[in-house]
């Protein structure tokens, strides 16, 4: 080969490994990132956005505010991922925004398997149902669906994790939320001052039950999420709590 086609040779080989490299970087920066859809529920001011099938009651006080999301029934894992948080962006459609939002997991977008058609939430589908200010930020209005790439993320919250006691004298039941990290709380231990560590059980979305009586006692509370990483929490709760109030322990 003669030194003129040696050059072009070499010249073809960097080209090649130049854009190798930028496919690997543009294929880095998708790393973590998944394919959905999503819609939106409730007003153009978040009215729909409280209460809903993970348990918690009044987002704006609870500090989840507006940025919230359903989620369909393949992400939302039978509730366990309730209170988990996630970055959206649109992508490949004319009625896409720039930018990204990130939501906290808060709701079912149930399944309707009497339709035949824009079922976006039934299995296997993944599927995000935004609440209307939240949808608007990365796509436009009219559109009403708009495809996404979505990531799980670290939550990032104000304070310790709150729980609030419900339930009577013979039941309790504890919403647990204000998590932050993985967000989702997947075991909740709860202690007496005069018990040993006592397995709560999920009663639906993030309320926790114990048919324990722990009346008179002081609480504390071990929470685990998805990550597998534990916070305890001591005496979190006075001997003379009611029913109804919330406290507040430590945070990941």
């Amino acid at each position: 080969m003669g030194s003129y086609e040696y050059q072009i040779g070499v010249m073809v080989m960097v080209m090649a490994m130049a854009m190798l490299c930028l496919v690997g970087v543009v294929m880095s920066s998708q790393d973590g990132w998944d394919n959905a859809h999503a819609t939106f529920y409730g007003g153009d001011h978040g009215e729909g956005t409280m209460q809903g099938a993970c348990g918690y009651g009044d987002l704006f006080k609870q500090g989840y505010g507006l940025e919230t999301t359903a989620l369909s029934v393949s992400l939302f894992n039978d509730g366990k991922t309730c209170g988990a948080c996630y970055e959206l962006q649109c992508y490949d459609s004319p009625w896409c925004k720039p930018g990204t939002i990130k939501v906290t997991a808060t709701n079912l977008c149930p399944a309707n398997y009497t339709q035949k058609t824009g079922n976006w939430c039934n299995p296997p589908l993944k599927h995000f149902d935004l609440s209307v200010p939240m949808f608007t930020k990365i796509g436009v209005y009219k559109a009403g669906i708009i495809p996404v790439k979505y990531r799980r993320i670290p939550c990032v919250r104000s304070g310790g994790i709150k729980f609030e006691i419900q339930g009577n004298p013979w039941w309790m039941l504890v919403l647990v939320y204000n998590i932050a990290g993985d967000g989702d709380a997947t075991d909740v231990k709860i202690k007496g001052s005069n018990t040993g560590w006592i397995q709560m059980t999920r009663n639906w979305g993030q309320k926790w039950q114990t048919w324990v009586q722990l009346n008179g006692q002081s609480l504390s509370f071990q929470v685990t999420t998805s990550d597998g990483k534990m916070v305890q929490s001591d005496d979190v709760a006075p001997k003379d709590w009611q029913f109804g109030q919330t406290f507040e322990g430590k945070q990941f």
